[in-house]
């Protein structure tokens, strides 16, 4: 099956896509768009946290469980909504912990595509959703997809996986964590954010043990 999905990523899940799961889950997919159903993100950007940033380059992994569901949103980055796009509540809180963690002030732009540029996926467990309807499209193969994502970076060392939320969380089996950093805290939603992830650094963790491995930080 031809996926459109940046050339690095075709070629190291190139087994996946010809998996049951994944013919039926593009089928679900495909005539979930042309139902007339409005669903996010648009097609083009289903694949935008790989296109963003190719296997090599990746040097964190943050993952979101799925798509933002209302209108304007959900462009298939994790956490992340357009140029011009009130950031959403979670967001908001990432930032305030940025902030608090690295002693300065951060965006008030929610368009997280320089992250991705620097090698952060931002990849949700989920890649696509109906509006106004959130999880509408999981258990459909998209978490099966996204694991193995994780399991094709196993070939690389010291990537930073931070995981915030016990759903995100359940990816750490995925992960070697003699190899790698994988950093946990609470989801940063307003519900969670006060027990344990204001307060968590995982920004300066994560920037500390990449340069330590020789790699540039991420300019958060």
């Amino acid at each position: 099956m031809d996926v459109k999905i940046e050339e690095s990523w075709k070629k190291i899940l190139s087994s996946e896509f010809d998996k049951d799961y994944f013919i039926k889950l593009t089928d679900f997919v495909r005539n979930e768009y042309l139902s007339g159903k409005q669903i996010y993100p648009r097609a083009s950007n289903i694949f935008n946290a790989f296109n963003l940033c190719p296997v090599e380059d990746v040097k964190v992994v943050i993952i979101g469980q799925d798509p933002y569901h209302e209108p304007g949103q959900a462009h298939g980055l994790c956490f992340s909504v357009p140029d011009g796009v009130t950031p959403p509540p979670s967001l908001v809180n990432i930032y305030k912990e940025i902030e608090n963690d690295l002693g300065r002030k951060s965006s008030t732009n929610g368009d997280l595509t320089s992250w991705a540029r620097q090698g952060v996926l931002l990849l949700n467990s989920t890649l696509t959703v109906q509006a106004h309807m959130a999880a509408s499209h999981a258990g459909r193969g998209w978490e099966q997809f996204t694991d193995a994502v994780i399991a094709a970076l196993t070939h690389r060392e010291n990537i930073v996986y931070m995981l915030w939320g016990s759903y995100a969380q359940k990816k750490a089996a995925l992960v070697d964590e003699s190899k790698n950093l994988v950093l946990k805290a609470v989801h940063p939603s307003p519900l969670s954010a006060y027990r344990g992830f204001f307060g968590c650094k995982h920004f300066s963790k994560a920037n500390e043990y990449l340069v330590a491995n020789g790699k540039t930080p991420i300019d958060w």
